[in-house]
């Protein structure tokens, strides 16, 4: 068996904005136990942030990958030989991919920070899944993965 040469690694992570918020979320919980005193405000202050960074990393740690003829996106493993042709949507047509035209059985990776998408189709008919709808900042490459491990 020949392995596919196709390779895309995108890790979607969270806006710097967030880490701010994060970092607030600390402020907010040792100003909460300021009147109990020095030791509980500094607690609150890194507990806080590390709880709220934490929340955020595992969040924005979700990976788009195309290798080895699969595509691996989130805790989901499809091969390319399972789908259709993969469609770049701009920011528009991902929004609207996401609300009102969306499919309750699709497998979506949606991040809202992240504006652009790939949809594609899936042709397996022994599986339900009308379609895979990926965040993703780089659409053109995503699609050229899947399209050179499709060759493959």
């Amino acid at each position: 068996m020949q392995l596919s040469t196709a390779h895309h690694d995108e890790r979607l992570t969270a806006p710097r904005s967030w880490w701010g918020i994060a970092v607030m979320t600390g402020l907010a919980g040792a100003l909460m136990l300021l009147p109990l005193g020095t030791l509980p405000l500094l607690v609150g202050l890194v507990g806080g942030t590390a709880l709220a960074g934490l929340v955020v990393s595992s969040y924005g740690s979700a990976r788009v990958r195309v290798v080895n003829g699969a595509l691996a996106v989130g805790d989901a493993r499809i091969p390319v030989s399972a789908l259709g042709e993969p469609e770049i949507l701009d920011a528009e047509e991902a929004r609207a991919w996401r609300t009102y035209k969306a499919d309750t059985r699709a497998f979506m990776l949606m991040r809202s920070y992240v504006p652009t998408a790939v949809r594609i189709e899936v042709t397996d008919p022994a599986d339900p899944t009308p379609y895979v709808y990926v965040s993703t900042r780089e659409p053109q490459a995503l699609v050229s993965a899947l399209r050179a491990a499709r060759a493959a």
